[in-house]
This record gives C-alpha cells, sequence and structure tokens, in this order.
C-alpha cells in the first residue's frame, strides 16, 4: 500500500513539473503577431490571384493566411470561430481568383464531415519591412 501511494505521489510530482515546463499555447491573435512581426500592412484588397492563395495557414478561430516570402494576405472572415487548422477547407473559386465574399467549407479531417464556414472578407496584404543595418 505504501509502494502504491509512493508511485502515486511521484507520479503526480512528474506531471506538475511536466505541466510548469511546457509552453503556453498561444492564442490566435499571438500565433498571427508572431507571423506578421517584421512586415508592414498595405491597402486591402477585395481579390488575392489564385497563386497568391496556393500556400495557406489556418490561425484557429481568427484568421487564414495566403502565400508567403515577401508579401503575405490576412484575411479576417465572417465567422471566424469555425476556424480550425485541423479541419480542411474547401472554397468554391469562380473564376482565377479567390475574392472577397467567397465561402469557405470546413470539413472534418478524420471523418470529412462538414463541420462549419466562414465568408472571406478583405485581404489585407503584409510586406517585409526593410531593415537597417
Amino acid at each position: 500500500m505504501r509502494k502504491t501511494a509512493l508511485a502515486l505521489a511521484a507520479g503526480a510530482v512528474l506531471l506538475t513539473g511536466a505541466a510548469a515546463g511546457a509552453k503556453p499555447k498561444l492564442t490566435g491573435e499571438e500565433q498571427l503577431a508572431k507571423i506578421l512581426d517584421g512586415r508592414q500592412p498595405g491597402n486591402p484588397v477585395d481579390c488575392i490571384s489564385l497563386t497568391d492563395s496556393r500556400d495557406q495557414r489556418v490561425i484557429d478561430k481568427t484568421a487564414i493566411v495566403y502565400g508567403n516570402g515577401g508579401t503575405i494576405y490576412v484575411n479576417r472572415p465572417s465567422n471566424p470561430r469555425d476556424l480550425d487548422r485541423d479541419d480542411i477547407m474547401v472554397t468554391d473559386i469562380r473564376g482565377s481568383q479567390l475574392c472577397r465574399m467567397d465561402i469557405v467549407r470546413t470539413h472534418d479531417r478524420a471523418g470529412f464531415f462538414y463541420n462549419g464556414f466562414v465568408g472571406l472578407q478583405q485581404f489585407v496584404p503584409y510586406r517585409r519591412v526593410a531593415r537597417a543595418n
């Protein structure tokens, strides 16, 4: 009985230590701020080309970031609570651009069942700021 109590106590100490050493999970806004660090916003645009929308990152419950490199585009859609980086996004594109008012449906990655949607808003371009030497 005493060995069991000691084992349980040791396990509790290990779990507490692991939790204390774990990094706190960043909020969606904090994740986005980290991505945008060193970038300056430009004027919002209604559409972006499909080549600019090829690379996309979902920031949970916050935004969708399109593109990479010198310029990225941030879209803060309606219904951001439906954004989950573990979901698959299905976008119905009409033409050669991704535009404001397009609808993105979200599907569960495991069973591919529909679980929400977001309506795209304007895209804000963020460009890298030249650093002074």
